[in-house]
């Protein structure tokens, strides 16, 4: 019965399908509220490598956030995501593979993830793309 058990763990545990979500978040070193966020996506299944920069304009300007720029700059697959975007959002984009460069919540809202409460439903999502006008990212 334990050789079964172990066995079953061990499959469990290897199972592509459980695995983390690598990403890497660069953000300014005296950024608290970027720890946090990091925190919030470490418990909700991603493997986050916080990296410090002192010049985030141009880490923005590369991966193309700076017209809808928030305080960090994440990566994760092909996609950036600006901000403190919620889980959700970022699976969706993920699942659905779009042709976009990726999603932001621009500024510091209070209600997101890594601000505070979350409070679900009431954020604004943005698409980063080449477009003039912003265009907002559907959830559900």
């Amino acid at each position: 019965m334990k050789k079964w058990l172990a066995v079953f763990m061990m499959a469990f545990v290897a199972s592509p399908s459980w695995a983390a979500v690598a990403a890497t978040l660069y953000k300014d070193p005296n950024c608290g509220c970027c720890e946090e966020y990091v925190k919030y996506l470490n418990a909700h299944g991603f493997a986050v490598k916080a990296v410090n920069s002192s010049n985030m304009s141009a880490i923005k300007q590369q991966y193309g956030s700076d017209k809808l720029a928030s305080c960090h700059t994440m990566r994760v697959g092909q996609y950036t995501v600006e901000g403190h975007v919620p889980v959700a959002a970022i699976q969706k984009m993920l699942k659905a593979q779009p042709k976009i460069t990726g999603i932001s919540v621009p500024g510091m809202p209070a209600n997101s993830p890594g601000m505070g409460p979350e409070v679900k439903g009431t954020l604004k999502v943005y698409v980063l793309n080449q477009s003039e006008k912003p265009q907002l990212f559907s959830i559900e």
